[in-house]
């Protein structure tokens, strides 16, 4: 793997950093503020959103079941628990964080809650899968339990069957990549997982979760999900036909605000830049969506495929939560 984890966290930093102060902004306000798109600057300081908090709470709360014996839905269900709502409960929650993971972290700070009923199984929020990425690189793990942690760590928050299936395939792209995928096999190989996955239900990690949401069985729960995922990668393969490197990414693939739309713009904006991941990061930030988080997502893809020495140092150096970033990175690539 290299180092590929370090890339990849480092990535998802900077592309957070660079799209926080451009979400909510349409394209033409962004660059009437801040010139043209291919020079955006790395903003000093270089401040992150809660995607990169939440990701930094995914990642430890990951290590520590890992570090207690073989990854389980009971071993990382407590950790990733305390996590978020250690995250929640923190002053430095103050980054415009999402409504679902808000109400969720506070239902579940009652320790004697079961997470499923705190679960808003309603909602499929990209909150669910800006954070991910550490399931896609921790090593030693079979695909059967990177499968169910990404799920679990995404419905603890977001218990909609399409932010679950966007999570797992979110965290399958980050690992194709670091283990030396090529971008043009990437959504072939995302669309065999999907199709491979569509009535598969993982009980083992998500109990009665199915029950919560009211769908008639739970084969029923997840194809829901990973239908709409394999319909927005109809849209990616689209886009990836007739690539137009100067339209606002989220006309073809979403805006973003929803996990599956993350997954897709995030991915559409890597691989119209696969080589070239600063481009790839400017273009993710500039866009009407949600910039922020398509733009770690992107950072994620590009730093996963090609490692710390994608980004500068002048841009590394000064990215928010540095040390905690390769702390993680460095632990996993070791």
């Amino acid at each position: 793997m290299g180092t590929a984890a370090t890339g990849t966290l480092i990535g998802l930093a900077l592309g957070d950093a660079l799209g926080y102060p451009t979400e909510f902004d349409g394209v033409p306000s962004i660059l009437a503020r801040y010139g043209p798109w291919r020079h955006l600057a790395l903003p000093g300081p270089a401040q992150v959103s809660d995607d990169t908090q939440m990701t930094l709470a995914l990642g430890r709360g990951l290590r520590t079941a890992m570090e207690r014996g073989p990854l389980t839905a009971q071993s990382l269900e407590r950790p990733l628990r305390e996590e978020y709502v250690a995250w929640w409960r923190s002053p430095d929650n103050n980054r415009a964080p999402g409504t679902t993971c808000l109400t969720a972290c506070q239902l579940l700070s009652a320790a004697e809650r079961p997470w499923a009923q705190a679960s808003r199984t309603g909602s499929k929020g990209c909150g669910a899968n800006m954070r991910v990425a550490p399931i896609g690189l921790a090593p030693g793990l079979s695909p059967q339990q990177r499968a169910g942690a990404a799920q679990l760590q995404a419905a603890l928050t977001h218990g909609h069957p399409t932010a679950l299936a966007a999570s797992e395939l979110t965290a399958y792209a980050v690992q194709l990549l670091a283990e030396g995928a090529r971008p043009a096999e990437l959504t072939g190989l995302l669309r065999e997982h999907a199709r491979d996955r569509r009535t598969g239900y993982p009980d083992d990690w998500l109990g009665d979760l199915w029950r919560h949401a009211q769908d008639p069985s739970p084969t029923a729960f997840a194809a829901r999900g990973w239908d709409e995922c394999t319909a927005v990668l109809d849209r990616l393969d689209a886009a990836l036909r007739a690539p137009d490197a100067e339209a606002d990414p989220c006309l073809a693939t979403g805006a973003g605000w929803i996990a599956e739309e993350a997954l897709a713009t995030g991915l559409l904006c890597f691989l119209l830049f696969p080589d070239e991941p600063l481009t790839a990061l400017r273009r993710a930030a500039c866009t009407s969506g949600d910039s922020d988080s398509i733009a770690c997502l992107t950072g994620a893809f590009a730093g996963a495929r090609l490692g710390a020495g994608a980004w500068p140092a002048e841009w590394a150096d000064r990215v928010e939560y540095r040390d905690d970033l390769l702390a993680l990175g460095a632990a996993w690539d070791g």
